[in-house]
């Protein structure tokens, strides 16, 4: 996959941290970054349409894997939302956790849960995989950014997605 930038500005780490994200992991379709309420927003989905008992299931073991991850972790999460919407064909999986607890590792843990969960129905972009040396330096990429975005202050309200296998970045 290739990532360019084009702009006047300099990509700043919230920038880079959602490129990261979807390089790393083409299973999520795009993330938003709210600086306001220092939220990151996955979204990720299903080739086919979920009914309301599968969409609950979904949510209550990502919700209770996220809380029991970061029990063990020994973090008191602020914000830890699921939100399913059915458009066409497809079901539409929105998590939105606060970046001041959030670590790459719950990142990992949340798509291998989707994964489990949706398996072949999950759309995954279809770039050329990652060596495993390019995966652990995009982890730690990752992780160094989430840390720099929690003391960061005055970003703006960023939108990701892939698109002919560019990352594409807009502020709002």
């Amino acid at each position: 996959m290739g990532v360019a930038y084009s702009g006047k500005e300099d990509v700043t780490d919230s920038v880079g941290l959602l490129i990261s994200i979807l390089v790393r992991y083409p299973e999520v379709a795009t993330i938003n970054f709210d600086p306001d309420r220092q939220v990151l927003k996955f979204t990720f989905i299903s080739s086919q349409v979920l009914v309301p008992a599968d969409m609950g299931e979904i949510k209550e073991k990502l919700l209770d894997s996220i809380a029991v991850f970061n029990i063990l972790e020994n973090r008191e999460t602020r914000l830890s939302r699921i939100d399913c919407q059915v458009c066409e064909q497809l079901t539409m999986i929105e998590v939105q956790r606060d970046v001041e607890t959030l670590v790459q590792e719950e990142i990992a843990l949340i798509v291998q849960l989707l994964r489990l969960q949706l398996d072949r129905h999950l759309v995954t972009d279809d770039n050329e995989p990652l060596f495993e040396e390019d995966l652990l330096i995009q982890e730690e990429i990752i992780e160094h950014m989430l840390e720099s975005i929690r003391d960061a202050s005055g970003d703006k309200y960023l939108f990701a997605f892939r698109e002919e296998g560019r990352v594409l970045v807009f502020n709002k």
